[in-house]
């Protein structure tokens, strides 16, 4: 954990979240499905550096890192699919939000705060992830990896998702649990928090990152909301 440290200027106005491994549990079993595909696929990598090469990015972008050779958008198309079925019939049966999460959403719109989802997965995963989630109130946006847009590092994503929400990107603060999507925030120039479920502190490091946490129940424990530079007109976090 590090200490939460104050954004310095414009009061934030939202709130953009990756998905796997910031809103849920979900990258061991991305892993274990990853495992399955390559193996079934005759791809020899070794997993470390399959997760290396793929968190972040797009389902087209991976296969064509994974296969390393020209893919029609329709063979790609036809291969995430079958990899991420695999994943969703792996974490279904023991699907998990990252601790808090639900709660901090529901403070967060209690605020007066916008909520994104700025996200590589595609809309069948999407779709997945919030029927099990249950969230009281939908997300004001969701970016996904299937829209046309590049992956993470790039920002993108978060950019599309900040103008969807109609906010400028200095006054959005990106959680994330993934070294390309903190480069991705930086790129962005927005702020970020590092939720550290799959990497550790040290991975997630820059200056425009906030605070580094296991979970959502200790980011609030450390007075977050408390801290948020607020517009006048903003209901109080407090």
């Amino acid at each position: 954990m590090t200490l939460f440290k104050h954004p310095q200027g414009r009061p934030i106005e939202a709130f953009i979240f990756d998905m796997d491994g910031t809103m849920i549990h979900s990258m061991p079993y991305h892993a274990q499905s990853w495992k399955i595909f390559t193996e079934r696929h005759g791809v020899d990598m070794e997993l470390a550096e399959v997760m290396r090469r793929t968190t972040g990015r797009t389902g087209h972008e991976c296969m064509l890192e994974l296969f390393q050779r020209p893919l029609e958008r329709t063979q790609t198309a036809e291969l995430v699919e079958e990899k991420e079925q695999i994943y969703r019939d792996l974490f279904q049966p023991v699907f998990a939000e990252v601790a808090g999460f639900k709660a901090f959403v529901g403070h967060s719109l209690a605020c007066g705060m916008k909520i994104g989802v700025g996200t590589a997965g595609d809309k069948k995963n999407i779709a997945f992830v919030l029927s099990n989630l249950q969230l009281p109130v939908a997300p004001h946006t969701v970016v996904g990896g299937d829209e046309g847009f590049a992956g993470k590092p790039d920002p993108a994503i978060f950019l599309e998702a900040a103008a969807r929400l109609g906010v400028s990107p200095d006054a959005c603060i990106v959680f994330e649990d993934a070294p390309f999507g903190i480069e991705a925030a930086r790129r962005a120039w927005m702020h970020a928090i590092a939720v550290c479920t799959t990497h550790d502190a040290a991975q997630l490091a820059g200056p425009h990152v906030l605070a580094s946490v296991r979970d959502y129940e200790e980011l609030m424990g450390m007075g977050f909301f408390e801290a948020l530079p607020r517009s006048t007109n903003r209901v109080s976090c407090m």
